[in-house]
């Protein structure tokens, strides 16, 4: 290893580190990383942005932590999210995800949101958009009422069944 790509690797496992990710795997030629920390980690959101700047010339690399799970939002298999636990105390209506991928609020970088908070909007009503394998999917509200918070935000990569929205039902 040349000591520049010897300083980058330690740019990497500090910012791993900074964002208590648990685990990584990076591949690129013939070149492969793959880093385990001891520790269990919890995450709320990865900064995929800030990882791409330090690996400019790779694909997006795979990104994995305990955290993760196609079956639960929350960091502890048992806790529910703080945001649901708040939508709970208020019985408000979750609208949550499908699938697997990235939220967008919009249709495109500058466009406006299909729903700000406040807004009343009707069952069937497009919500957001989350990209999944390059696709644009069109997350559709399944009930009426009031948007009363937005519980993700733009770009934030979404797990099955994590909450983006919060309703209070007509």
């Amino acid at each position: 290893m040349t000591p520049e790509e010897l300083e980058e690797l330690r740019e990497l496992v500090a910012f791993l580190k900074e964002n208590e990710i648990g685990e990584f795997e990076f591949e690129h030629g013939e070149q492969k990383i793959r880093l385990k920390f001891a520790q269990p980690a919890h995450l709320s959101s990865i900064d995929l942005a800030r990882l791409g700047q330090l690996l400019p010339q790779a694909p997006l690399p795979a990104v994995s932590t305990p955290a993760s799970s196609h079956h639960s939002y929350s960091t502890h298999a048992s806790a529910p999210s703080p945001a649901a636990e708040e939508a709970a105390e208020e019985q408000l209506h979750l609208v949550k995800s499908p699938i697997v991928g990235t939220f967008y609020e919009s249709s495109s970088p500058g466009a406006p949101a299909f729903v700000k908070v406040g807004d009343e909007i009707e069952s069937g009503q497009v919500l957001c958009i989350v990209e999944a394998m390059k696709l644009m999917n069109e997350i559709e509200s399944d009930a009426a009422g009031e948007v009363v918070k937005r519980l993700v935000t733009n770009g934030q990569p979404v797990e099955y069944g994590q909450p983006l929205f919060a309703l209070r039902l007509r």
